[in-house]
């Protein structure tokens, strides 16, 4: 299978802190990685690092056979040139915690901003695209509409749309339900779900177990900066082989 995304030995420091203390993963075409942990285990961190929202201090990242940074014999961190971290750059969609749609524009105009300024569409190029996705989001009809108009699941789809408007080779999402209430929750799952069927290759930060266990095909369970075990879902959530892993479980189980 073609690998869409190497990390090997990436590391990253806050001050004193340190963040990430060497995690490597890969994740091939098509498939879904899940990313679970406690709150401040570096899971954040690593997408910000990966999606070139933070810079890591050593390791290497490549994204679809192009090396984003590796480690000079320095040993600091080595990037692409700009250009070359441009093109990478729009292989990789984010989609926020917290939606972070653009309030004064309206929803179409929050999808095909990008496509026009960044990829060059016509106006009518990615008008269509951004009617095809908002009907693939259950959003027909709320094109004209604003941020404020809609409720947080609805904001949320927009955003995966917008994502999805510049066609990225992957997509991470980072913990995309956490800003939504309860009931909300299960139409962002559901458009992830579908979005795994047709083959899209996502990386999510998730603390949906249960969405986790159903969806992803691999998952990584991170604490304090490490990737303390991975595996396929069955083994991971029915057959952890971590003592730490077990304990972390536990807890949702008996929710």
């Amino acid at each position: 299978m073609t690998e869409i995304l190497k990390v090997e030995n990436a590391k990253k420091h806050f001050g004193d802190n340190e963040v990430l203390k060497g995690i490597s993963l890969t994740v091939n075409a098509g498939g879904v990685l899940a990313i679970i942990g406690p709150s401040g285990s570096g899971k954040s961190t690593l997408l910000r690092c990966i999606t070139q929202f933070e810079p890591i201090d050593s390791g290497t990242i490549i994204v679809d056979g192009e090396i984003m940074v590796s480690t000079a014999e320095s040993g600091k961190p080595l990037y692409a040139d700009a250009v070359s971290l441009r093109r990478i750059r729009l292989k990789i969609g984010l989609v926020f915690q917290n939606f972070n749609l653009f309030p004064h524009f309206s929803v179409l105009r929050n999808i095909t901003e990008a496509p026009i300024s960044v990829l060059g569409q016509t106006k009518a190029e990615a008008t269509e695209r951004a009617l095809e996705l908002l009907s693939k989001m259950g959003l027909n009809g709320k094109e004209r509409e604003y941020p404020y108009q809609l409720s947080g699941g609805q904001q949320q789809r927009v955003s995966i749309a917008r994502a999805m408007a510049l066609n990225p080779e992957i997509l991470f999402f980072d913990e995309p339900t956490s800003a939504l209430d309860p009931e909300l929750t299960g139409e962002i799952l559901k458009v992830i779900r579908s979005l795994a069927e047709e083959n899209m290759t996502m990386v999510i930060v998730t603390h949906e177990m249960a969405f986790a266990r159903d969806v992803a095909d691999h998952v990584i369970f991170m604490d304090e900066g490490v990737v303390i075990e991975r595996g396929v879902p069955a083994q991971v959530f029915g057959n952890s082989a971590e003592e730490r892993t077990k304990r972390f479980l536990q807890r949702y189980y008996e929710r």
